[in-house]
């Protein structure tokens, strides 16, 4: 059975714009489009007597939501596999679920409702810090959401060597064919003297070092596995989330790790990812380090 890609769809905009963007990724990957609507419409409605002829109005507008992200998926990409479902769940944790065997969920990144707007996407962001698998926020400009940048951005943490984030990022970059921009931030400790006697030209030049060795480590067997794939290697002194951010703005896709605690406390998500998901010039993809189901396009 082929694992699908699964979109959020509420009716808004930004879900319609997410359906796209999943349309594609399914289109370039390989895979089946699962669209997925959930809501708690039977809190509101009530349940409906078994022998009734009339289906609950939240029913009936789930189903249409459903059906018209469906046939917006199959004009974008005719011949892709497309499967609707109806969840009778809150959207957060009914996405979450999706997530576990999916090969990424999609969302966009706003709801439906104002106050959603000020903050991501109450539901987005839920689903980003807490899915067990990658997690696509749609986010940016035309020219990031269509692809025209051709870069995959990767940032780089202190924990992903041979990373799920690094492999995703090389599998993105590896199937559309673009270059792949991977960038270590770092910043000189604070207490410590830019000119430090015991390191051969000063501090700033050993973090400097060290985070070029992170970055090679990092990406080594990636490079190993995908020999095709376009390199650029940066290292930039400063906080990674605003480095990050500011070089989204040429890029069609920005790729993070994301640590899963194993007591679940909080929103799961450091600085990094959650200034990404809400300030990004492009999708952000949040790759969690226990995804532990083989990346599609792996070797």
């Amino acid at each position: 059975m082929e694992t699908p890609f699964v979109v959020g769809a509420d009716g808004s905009d930004a879900s319609l714009t997410a359906t796209d963007w999943a349309a594609d990724e399914a289109v370039r990957l390989r895979g089946p489009l699962r669209i997925v609507n959930a809501s708690r419409w039977e809190w509101y409605e009530g349940s409906v007597p078994p022998w009734s002829l009339n289906r609950p109005s939240g029913q009936v507008l789930a189903e249409n939501i459903a059906a018209t992200a469906a046939e917006r998926a199959r004009r974008r990409a005719p011949g892709l596999k497309v499967t609707t479902d109806v969840l009778i769940e809150d959207a957060a944790s009914a996405l979450v679920k999706e997530g576990r065997s999916a090969a990424a969920v999609v969302v966009g990144s706003r709801g439906r409702s104002e106050l959603a707007d000020l903050l991501l996407g109450s539901v987005g962001l839920i689903v980003a810090a807490r899915s067990h698998g990658p997690v696509i926020v749609v986010r940016g400009d035309r020219h990031a959401l269509e692809a025209r940048h051709r870069r995959v951005l990767l940032g780089i943490g202190e924990h992903d060597v041979d990373s799920p984030a690094v492999r995703f990022a090389f599998r993105e970059a590896a199937f559309r064919q673009v270059e792949l921009d991977v960038v270590r931030a770092w910043r000189r400790p604070a207490h410590e003297p830019v000119d430090h006697l015991l390191l051969p030209g000063g501090a700033s030049h050993y973090e400097e070092q060290q985070a070029t060795m992170l970055l090679d480590k990092a990406v080594e067997a990636a490079v190993r596995a995908h020999p095709e794939v376009r390199l650029r290697r940066t290292t930039v002194e400063g906080p990674a989330h605003k480095t990050l951010v500011e070089r989204s703005v040429a890029a069609d896709l920005l790729v993070v790790g994301a640590r899963r605690l194993e007591v679940h406390v909080g929103m799961e998500l450091g600085r990094v990812a959650y200034r990404a998901l809400h300030h990004a010039a492009c999708p952000v993809a949040v790759v969690p380090q226990g995804h532990g189901a083989p990346i599609r396009g792996e070797r």
